[in-house]
């Protein structure tokens, strides 16, 4: 039985091959997807559990006493802990975030990883230095230069310094949320991983500088320790933990490696899952392929098979031999699609090295190998399963003596019976779960989806008639003769058709659904953030730890023909008996800077010490305009009265949910958060442009660690995101697509091999070449046509069921239906099948027409 397998795969590997092919890059996806994300998880975790090997414990504080403010340790107590017995030495630890400028003032590093710190060389009873010259801090290696050791020095990691082209002596701009500062660079080094990210950046101070920066003077956020030969981790932290004060706690080296090791991985999971999901998308495609290609084969191979039968095997045995080809078609394609894999892993993993996912050895476990290798095997045996025993069905006299006349599809068909009714079904429980199904709303429109996409994929064969009559008076128009050909030749096997077009609906039907949902969100994103934002920039922190100040508004304000305002967020209020945030502006200059949709009363009001309410908070408390509130926050009370009520949504970035005067603000609150800076300039000043820029940045004191964002990179903050996800969506997607036009190309070949005597009389009573060429071509474009069409209609219907389960919690969000790119989708899918087509078509023009006449 496994010999006639082999021989009879062997005998049809050119007819294989697109199966193979398909079985190879959904193999390669599905590996490529593990493999990578594999590698970026363990890399991850490597960097950031690198250096904690060489802590024996960390004290760190633990709780805050009586709910106040953490003010760290006291530096001193690293001296105490040095004499612990087992102690080597210790060393204080004080960290917050620092930017580095470029030479041109440009922020240095990639991602949000800035990071700065203290050096901290140990003296030589093992505590740490006062002046760093008696020993080294040894999580820095330094390669030039040395340490900080005044307090107008720093030193960069040996990347960073070599991104900014900065030497040793050089100065260097740096900004930690506190005003710049200018320091002279004393050294660069390497560092373990955890300190020091892929992409990022880390500035070392002096201690009394970080503790002025980070800290307070005196304190430190933590202490590391290390043990002498002999002392284990456990053990020392028992020892270390009994001189400790209240709040502080110690923890191992090891434990916390395992901590940060298991937060780095778990960010990896979710793009590896997405990376998986869209490699079983891929695989369900390719099924379609490899069903389709088995359909055909065992259907020219009928009269072979019933001579077998015949001839003594029984329908058992015939039925093995064709899975047993399925079997040798789908493990070999598999192993070499797990190689190639392998290889788009490798190649991924230089190339896409971040700071939060860093590149890494490349990590091929079993799990992945086993897993891979079931997958491509598995999905090709499934596939080729219904229609040998569809085959076997077949009386061995009647597959000897009948014609290969395919099956019509009817609308009376089991199959398009039970399409229908899974699809009805499908549909409804979609609808359900957008409109009514609550918290479980996704999980039910998912289950829905379900059951639609299968039924719908079951009646294919019944809507391809219908789909190739409304095309077939264009294509007359068109192309009379190649079009009427094309038109009967897809409509004659309809399941066949149906079968190729399906792998197109699935693509098209998830790029679709992603389409609409994605444009639908950033029209949302928009209203939210650029619509409500007119000024010509914003300003806010690039670093964690940088905090927007009264003075840095000031600063701005010092802009020629600037008009300026900050948004300054005060929070703890009650107002009219419910909680809220009050943000504070320039009542005179906020008009300029933001859209507010008045509803009732005027902005002006803000002048009068009168507030201006959102319309969902105004609706929600069930405020009016002209009502007088009481309010309270902490001791300080008094009442206010709403002067204005304006349209904005709960998700806006900017638009507040309820605006006062700056002055009203500070009767409660003398230091409120400042959110951002808007700034609007003066068209006479020269309006919004580098020079005005340039003077933005310059009055604000050449700080890196503040952002000058204009109008279009303000929408790329707030919004941006949502175009880079989908592009990421689409690539992913092109592998089904790709898949799917295999299944076009392997589907038009095999229809030319069977329709060699019909090519070849149509070549004997006059049509050229280059007709049977169009033919061939016009029938991969309405398969494509078909496919992308019933694919794009599902995806809109997809969107807008998943948008609706928004519409409760995004107050704003509208469907919008992206045509253009709906269009394009189409387009794609067609220009796909086109391309499917050029190779049967050069077949079928080839085809001889005596050898083809006289064929059996």
């Amino acid at each position: 039985m496994f010999r006639t397998a082999l021989r009879n795969v062997l005998a049809h590997k050119a007819r294989l091959l697109m199966t193979a092919l398909a079985v190879v890059l959904g193999v390669a996806f599905a590996t490529g997807s593990l493999v990578f994300s594999q590698t970026r998880s363990d890399a991850a975790a490597e960097q950031a559990s690198a250096g904690y090997d060489r802590i024996a414990v960390n004290v760190g504080v633990d709780a805050v006493p009586d709910g106040g403010a953490p003010t760290g340790l006291d530096e001193r107590l690293a001296s105490r802990l040095a004499r612990v017995p087992g102690v080597a030495h210790a060393a204080n630890r004080v960290d917050g975030s620092a930017a580095v400028a470029d030479r041109n003032g440009r922020l240095l590093g990639d991602g949000d990883s800035h990071r700065g710190s203290n050096y901290a060389p140990a003296d030589r009873h093992g505590t740490e230095g006062t002046d760093g010259t008696d020993g080294t801090d040894p999580a820095y290696r330094f390669t030039a230069g040395h340490g900080p050791t005044h307090d107008d020095e720093i030193a960069l990691d040996a990347s960073t310094a070599a991104r900014g082209g900065y030497r040793v002596g050089d100065r260097v701009r740096v900004g930690t949320g506190q005003a710049a500062a200018t320091y002279r660079l004393s050294g660069v080094f390497r560092s373990d991983g955890h300190r020091l990210t892929d992409g990022g950046t880390l500035t070392l101070f002096t201690t009394r500088t970080a503790q002025r920066l980070f800290a307070t003077p005196g304190h430190v956020q933590s202490i590391e320790l290390a043990a002498e030969s002999g002392i284990s981790a456990p053990e020392l932290a028992e020892r270390v933990e009994k001189l400790l004060p209240k709040g502080a706690g110690a923890v191992t080296g090891a434990t916390l490696g395992r901590i940060q090791a298991n937060l780095a991985s778990s960010d990896q999971d979710t793009m590896g899952q997405i990376l998986l999901g869209f490699s079983l998308v891929a695989m369900f495609v390719a099924a379609f392929l490899i069903s389709n290609t088995f359909t055909m084969l065992i259907g020219r191979r009928t009269r072979e098979l019933a001579l077998l039968r015949l001839l003594g095997a029984s329908g058992r045995q015939v039925r093995r031999i064709l899975l047993a080809e399925s079997v040798l078609v789908g493990s070999v394609a598999s192993a070499l699609g797990l190689l190639i894999g392998t290889g788009v892993a490798a190649a991924l993993n230089r190339l896409l090295g971040t700071a939060s996912s860093p590149a890494g050895p490349l990590v091929l476990s079993p799990a992945t190998l086993l897993s891979t290798m079931l997958l491509g095997t598995a999905t090709t045996v499934v596939a080729a399963w219904l229609p040998a025993r569809r085959a076997m069905s077949i009386a061995p006299v009647t597959a000897l003596t009948g014609s290969d006349t395919p099956t019509p599809a009817t609308a009376r068909s089991p199959r398009t019976a039970v399409g229908a009714a899974l699809t009805g079904i499908g549909v409804l429980v979609v609808v359900y779960g957008a409109v009514g199904a609550g918290p479980d709303a996704r999980t039910v429109i998912g289950l829905g989806t379900l059951l639609a996409v299968v039924g719908v994929l079951g009646l294919i064969p019944l809507l391809a008639r219908p789909f190739v009559a409304v095309l077939r008076p264009l294509l007359l128009r068109i192309s009379p003769v190649q079009g009427v050909l094309a038109t009967r030749n897809t409509t004659r096997d309809p399941r066949r058709t149906g079968a190729t077009a399906a792998a197109l609906t699935v693509a098209l039907a998830l790029a679709s659904g992603l389409s609409v949902l994605g444009a639908s969100a950033s029209h949302y994103l928009e209203r939210a953030t650029t619509h409500d934002f007119t000024a010509d920039y914003l300003v806010k922190p690039a670093v964690d730890s940088a905090r927007l100040t009264a003075a840095n508004t000031k600063a701005a304000a010092g802009t020629p023909g600037a008009t300026v305002s900050g948004l300054n967020q005060s929070t703890g209020y009650v107002l009219g008996g419910s909680p809220a945030v009050l943000t504070g502006v320039d009542p005179t200059a906020v008009g300029r800077l933001m859209r507010y949709e008045l509803v009732g009363g005027s902005l002006d009001a803000l002048t009068r010490g009168r507030i201006a309410v959102a319309d969902y908070k105004a609706k929600e408390a069930g405020w009016h305009v002209g009502q007088s509130l009481p309010v309270r926050r902490g001791g300080k009370s008094g009442r206010v009265t709403v002067g204005a009520i304006y349209r904005a949504d709960p998700q806006s970035n900017l638009l507040p949910s309820i605006t006062a005067a700056d002055s009203l603000v500070a009767r409660y609150d003398e230091s409120p958060h400042t959110h951002v800076i808007l700034v609007a300039t003066d068209r006479t000043s020269g309006g919004a442009s580098p020079a005005t820029y340039s003077a933005l940045t310059h009055a604000l004191g050449d700080d890196p660690a503040l952002a000058v964002l204009d109008r279009s990179a303000v929408e790329d903050e707030y919004s941006g995101d949502i175009g880079d996800q989908l592009d990421i969506f689409y690539a992913l997607l092109t592998m089904a697509a790709l898949i799917a036009g295999l299944g076009v190309t392997n589907t038009l070949a095999l229809s030319v091999l069977e329709r060699q005597k019909e090519i070849g009389t149509l070549r004997a009573v006059g049509l050229a070449r280059a007709q049977v060429t169009r033919m061939i071509r016009w029938e991969a474009l309405i398969v494509g046509a078909f496919g992308a069409t019933l694919g794009t209609l599902l995806g809109i219907f997809l969107g807008w069921a998943l948008g609706r389960t928004l519409q409760d919690t995004v107050s704003g969000y509208t469907l919008v239906l992206p045509w253009g790119r709906l269009a394009a989708g189409i387009a794609l899918a067609m220009t796909i099948a086109l391309l499917a087509s050029l190779w049967p078509a050069r077949k079928a023009s080839r085809v001889a027409i005596t050898t083809a006449t006289s064929a059996a």
